[in-house]
């Protein structure tokens, strides 16, 4: 009978560990569609033994588990508890908790979305989700500014201009007067950076990869094209249990519905002609 009811109607019908959640979807997917499979999620403790992680679960899991409780292996063994799913046979994009196509994002060949209260980012190719991963954006005294902003510049290992101890791999930035970007470096679990959106480094070296620069006219401030767009939306709860460990979020498989209302920057509004800025040095990397 749940079958049927998942083809009869534009809901989407997740199995959890408290039964079934059922989430309206049509802001995010077309109606009369079945749902895609999915899994059920739930907390289980971790043992501080960094070998005891390798042998509970292969390199693929433990991926997989990183992306899931928005922490790199080093830190999944200080959370105490993690997330982890029923079943490792799926696509990686059916854990998403984003959504599988994005409709504001069409009209554009390539675009990111970063949701800071679920600490993950989205990479969509004409409104279809092609990656998703954890970040760890700016902590509750530095916070990483929210809206409508661009991929700009890159490079392949930056120092940073906060700490030049610090070496921040596959830079890409966003935010070129204030020196935010995207780039490798610890993910804790929760918002940690100075301002900057760090990532696990392969996620780090995709982005580095996929994602467009900006285009520069020959005196090097006027900027021609914009590179890859980048929403930036939602703010973090320092409050507040981490969304990802909450009850309601296990209940709904992990999925985080992003209607549309919920956004206050969308890929529609961005004109064209936007206005030009003039280069400058990063003063605020991590």
């Amino acid at each position: 009978m749940r079958l049927q009811q998942v083809r009869r109607s534009n809901w989407k019908i997740k199995l959890c560990l408290a039964g079934i959640a059922v989430l309206p979807i049509s802001a995010i997917q077309p109606g009369n569609q079945p749902a895609p499979p999915s899994a059920e999620l739930a907390t289980e403790p971790v043992s501080g033994d960094p070998e005891q992680l390798e042998c509970s679960f292969t390199d693929k899991q433990i991926e997989l588990i990183e992306k899931l409780n928005r922490s790199d292996r080093g830190n999944l063994i200080r959370l105490k508890r993690i997330v982890v799913p029923d079943r490792w046979d799926l696509d990686e994009l059916a854990y998403s908790p984003l959504p599988i196509t994005y409709k504001p994002a069409q009209r554009f060949s390539k675009a990111m979305v970063v949701y800071k209260p679920g600490q993950v980012f989205g990479a969509y190719q004409r409104g279809k989700l092609v990656r998703w991963g954890p970040v760890s954006t700016g902590a509750q005294s530095s916070p990483t500014p929210g809206g409508l902003f661009h991929l700009n510049w890159k490079a392949t290992l930056k120092r940073s201009t906060v700490n030049r101890g610090w070496l921040l791999p596959w830079y890409f930035n966003f935010q070129n007067k204030r020196g935010h970007s995207f780039h490798t470096y610890e993910l804790p679990g929760r918002p940690a950076s100075h301002g900057c959106i760090r990532l696990l480094d392969r996620d780090a070296s995709w982005i580095y990869n996929w994602g467009e620069q900006w285009e520069l006219g020959p005196r090097g401030w006027e900027i021609r094209a914009q590179g890859t767009p980048v929403l930036i939306v939602g703010e973090y709860n320092h409050d507040n249990p981490a969304m990802w460990r909450t009850a309601g979020y296990l209940e709904a498989g992990g999925q985080i519905p992003l209607i549309e209302q919920e956004i206050s920057v969308t890929f529609a509004e961005l004109l064209p002609d936007e206005k030009k800025e003039e280069k400058a040095p990063s003063v605020a990397d991590d």
